[in-house]
């Protein structure tokens, strides 16, 4: 049986917001919510993870999932402690996708769940109000619903075609994210085959982030893909 154990995190800075401790609202209006969130698909585990954080840590990425569908429980338990000791700053958070069981045992940042995994409120309850809960929609009902809920977050799309999903849900376009700006104050964290050419006109329509995969695993330098995010994100808001 693996053995899981926290993590020790450095301090962080006096007065910096806990770890997935951040749940006032005023953070989003502040636009203070991370403009990229890099995902860690099951391409990249072990030193290629490794690598693949501290690349983009380094280039001011403070926000990762790791979505690893098809592992084990005990791998992503492993994976999640390797990649926390790894992480120099205090500031970055590690998200764990379906499970908040590892994200509580690991001491990760939160959780981020989807449809037809535990319900926002029973993520909640197992990994503590410490830690961010974030929830993906794919259709206005379901974002009011999400709205309703604790989530930390709302997660909307695809925004466009992609393929790093089995069965994708329907696209949804850039127009929901309009829609889905109008409905809630919540972080909008748009996701599905964006690319740093299309970004700027996602968070213009009104995301607070993107979660992308491919295009910053494929870059040949993440650390300057990242920042041509952040750049879009800047002019986006100017």
């Amino acid at each position: 049986m693996l053995a899981a154990r926290r993590v020790a995190r450095k301090p962080r800075p006096s007065g910096a917001p806990p770890v997935g401790g951040v749940r006032e609202y005023p953070y989003r209006e502040a636009r203070l919510f991370p403009p990229l969130y890099a995902i860690i698909d099951s391409t990249l585990s072990g030193d290629r993870a490794i690598v693949f954080v501290r690349a983009l840590s380094g280039a001011g990425v403070t926000l990762f999932q790791l979505r690893h569908k098809t592992s084990t429980p005990a791998a992503i338990c492993t994976e999640t402690v390797s990649l926390l000791a790894s992480i120099a700053s205090p500031e970055v958070r590690l998200i764990i996708n379906d499970r908040p069981d590892i994200a509580a045992i690991t001491g990760a940042a939160g959780v981020h769940v989807g449809q037809y995994d535990l319900p926002v409120e029973a993520a909640r309850e197992i990994c503590g109000p410490a830690r961010w809960v974030g929830v993906s929609t794919h259709n206005l009902d379901q974002l009011r619903e999400a709205d309703r809920t604790s989530a930390d977050y709302i997660a909307v799309g695809p925004i466009f075609p992609t393929a790093t999903k089995g069965n994708p849900d329907p696209v949804v376009g850039v127009e929901f994210v309009r829609a889905a700006r109008r409905i809630t104050r919540k972080p909008l964290v748009a996701i599905g085959g964006i690319s740093a050419d299309t970004a700027e006109q996602v968070y213009r329509a009104g995301a607070d982030s993107v979660a992308v995969i491919r295009d910053l695993i494929a870059a040949d330098d993440r650390a300057a893909r990242a920042r041509q995010y952040f750049a879009a994100a800047e002019r986006a808001r100017s």
